[in-house]
């Protein structure tokens, strides 16, 4: 007898010191928790997207379809992927997979998209730090164009473009005229992208405890530096004209379906949704934490940071087209000057207009053999940008303009610098936890090791983007993987949750946490509301989307136009490649639930169940759920949610 009380003894400890092995990490604080994940909502998408977006349409009018879209999709789903990865305390293959089998494929979906998404988003990066390091220099590189090879004047395509140009297609990208011509890696850019990748790595290395200690900075200093902007920015000439047209609504846009699409996309694809990496964070929270207060600040701080940065953005982009506007008037007040043999300062750009209508009347083929410039202070303001235009073109251009250009420039791409890091912690984490989770690493490989080796397999798969043609591969690669997947897996986690799951245990599960249950706002949007308006978007982007032949801007000096774009179609098998890229992830779901069925059918439920028991959520710890939760009466009940079980 004394034996068997031995033998128990040791299979207790033994049990101890596999469960104590196995215990989950945990953040040291709420607030490196809550860092973490404003850093990877917010993005460069906040800085860059969301500014165009309210330039193009109607500037204040854009609001209010975004701020809509935020309460019946990006708040509930930003909820249920806290809470669900609170609850479940698995990486985003091991949460789904948790609640049925069959639901496995969307978990390897968002890992895929996490996967392919960091691999172009640190290339973003390492761009970000190729103008970081060039703007040291004094005057900017890309304030001037270079001598010709003769030295006998200045570069033809740089003369024929703009500085600003020249060195972003020419000195940094040297890109080629078609996506089809691949050309050469270029080597500076490889550095970089190899810089961006180690600083990652660096900064990932023990996961997130070294994270959580990343993101003091990552996460706060590009508040600091868009506060510093504004500052000056206000004190630009012509800020008040860019402040005006940001805020000043145009509600005949409203009647544009195009705005409500692109909103919905906006709002879901700012938050980061569907990747992973959320579900992933909040499964190192303890199971006693309020999700709900944390997926409102979160999505919050998120929103009101776009808001935040558009407005030095725009109060730059007015002081960029107000120099643009004098500089053309400029131009052509001296042009009228020498033609008409007028006195230097007879002609202002006060009353410009009055002289132009006034010579244009009395010698009109003069005037008009002088090819004078259209100035208007709105068609400056109406050429808009996004994403890299706006950052590496747009702003660059306006900084040259600034009083101690040097130090802008250092400020701006820190920022960005900052922005894009802290997102890429989302993306990596995305990936690396649902891998360690389901113990796919060998045990004899430490977890740094493991880092290691994805972070250079993503560099070796990265060097797509270094190539002449890399530019055009980014865009596809940002059109592509960024959008119908991210729609398809967030619709499928809603219906997993609410249909499969059940939304009544999941109510229960969000008692157990927070002490309270969800209310009708958020069951109204779970179970109808944002369901139905997820597949509305999804269904109304594919049918945009599928009405006319993608075509791409291509940078050629050679086109007639340029330097206008040249806008080319892409050839068949790029276009094969991009529907690949959207249809990949996709395909994921509905072949491992088919995988699961077949495997069922062949091995029995019996043999399926064993195997599925083998690799449960070590995580889980059913008995202290079963007796604490608020479903405690059930214990069969409770099991399920941490079981293979259909």
């Amino acid at each position: 007898m004394g034996d068997d009380k031995k033998e128990v003894k040791r299979k207790v400890s033994g049990d101890e010191a596999a469960s104590a092995s196995e215990e989950r990490p945990k953040w040291n604080s709420k607030t490196q928790y809550m860092l973490t994940c404003i850093g990877f909502a917010v993005g460069l998408g906040n800085v860059w997207r969301f500014p165009y977006l309210c330039q193009i349409y109607g500037g204040g009018a854009f609001l209010i379809p975004y701020l809509i879209a935020l309460a019946i999709q990006g708040l509930p789903l930003l909820y249920l992927e806290l809470a669900i990865g609170q609850r479940l305390r698995m990486g985003s293959i091991g949460v789904w997979n948790s609640i049925s089998p069959y639901l496995g494929g969307v978990g390897m979906a968002s890992m895929m998209v996490s996967l392919l998404v960091g691999m172009f988003y640190n290339s973003i990066v390492a761009w970000v730090m190729w103008y970081f390091f060039h703007s040291f220099q004094d005057p900017l590189p890309w304030a001037y164009c270079p001598l010709n090879e003769n030295r006998t004047g200045y570069v033809k395509e740089c003369e024929d473009s703009t500085s600003v140009n020249y060195f972003w297609y020419r000195e940094t990208l040297n890109i080629s005229p078609r996506v089809e011509i691949s050309g050469s890696l270029q080597w500076g850019m490889v550095l970089s992208l190899l810089c961006a990748w180690a600083v990652v790595y660096l900064c990932f290395i023990r996961g997130i405890e070294t994270i959580g200690k990343a993101v003091y900075i990552t996460s706060t200093f590009p508040y600091v530096v868009l506060t510093i902007f504004l500052v000056r920015a206000m004190t630009l000439p012509g800020a008040t004209v860019g402040l005006t047209y940001l805020f000043t609504p145009d509600w005949e846009t409203l009647k544009n379906p195009k705005v409500w699409l692109d909103a919905a996309t906006q709002i879901f694809f700012s938050l980061s949704l569907a990747f992973g990496g959320l579900i992933a964070f909040s499964s190192y929270n303890p199971e006693k934490n309020n999700c709900e207060r944390d997926a409102v600040i979160v999505g919050c701080i998120n929103s009101a940071t776009s808001i935040y940065a558009a407005i030095p953005i725009f109060a730059i982009l007015g002081f960029k087209a107000q120099t643009n506007y004098n500089t053309c008037v400029d131009r052509n007040i001296l042009s009228l000057t020498n033609a008409f043999d007028i006195g230097e300062h007879n002609i202002t750009s006060e009353n410009y207009n009055d002289w132009l209508f006034s010579l244009n009347t009395t010698d009109p083929d003069i005037v008009s053999d002088l090819e004078l410039r259209t100035c208007e202070l709105q068609t400056f303001l109406d050429q808009s940008a996004s994403g890299t235009g706006l950052a590496f073109i747009v702003f660059t251009e306006a900084v040259i303009e600034m009083p101690g250009s040097q130090v802008w420039a250092v400020l701006f791409f820190v920022m960005l610098f900052s922005l894009g890091l802290s997102s890429m912690f989302g993306n990596l984490e995305g990936v690396l936890t649902p891998l360690l989770d389901l113990k796919l690493v060998p045990k004899w490989m430490p977890k740094e090791i493991f880092t290691a080796l994805i972070c250079v397999i993503c560099f070796a798969m990265a060097l797509i983007f270094t190539l002449r043609s890399g530019n055009y591969w980014l865009e596809i690669f940002n059109s592509y993987v960024g959008s119908v997947p991210l729609l398809v897996i967030a619709f499928f986690e809603l219906i997993a949750v609410v249909y499969v799951y059940g939304i009544n245990r999941f109510n229960d599960d969000i008692l157990f946490m927070t002490g309270k249950k969800p209310n009708w706002y958020w069951q109204a949007c779970w179970r109808v509301i944002s369901p139905l308006t997820l597949l509305l978007v999804l269904v109304a982007y594919v049918v945009v989307q599928a009405q006319q032949r993608p075509k791409y801007p291509a940078w050629n000096p050679e086109y007639v136009d340029f330097p206008e774009t040249d806008l080319q179609f892409y050839p068949d098998w790029v276009f094969a490649v991009c529907v690949l890229l959207a249809a990949v992830p996709c395909l994921l779901i509905p072949l491992v639930a088919a995988y699961k069925l077949v495997q069922r059918m062949c091995l029995g439920s019996r043999n399926l169940q064993e195997q599925e028991r083998h690799h449960a959520n070590p995580y889980s710890n059913q008995g202290s759920y079963s007796n604490q939760g608020p479903s405690s009466n059930h214990g069969s009940h409770s099991n399920r949610g941490f079981s293979h079980d259909v």
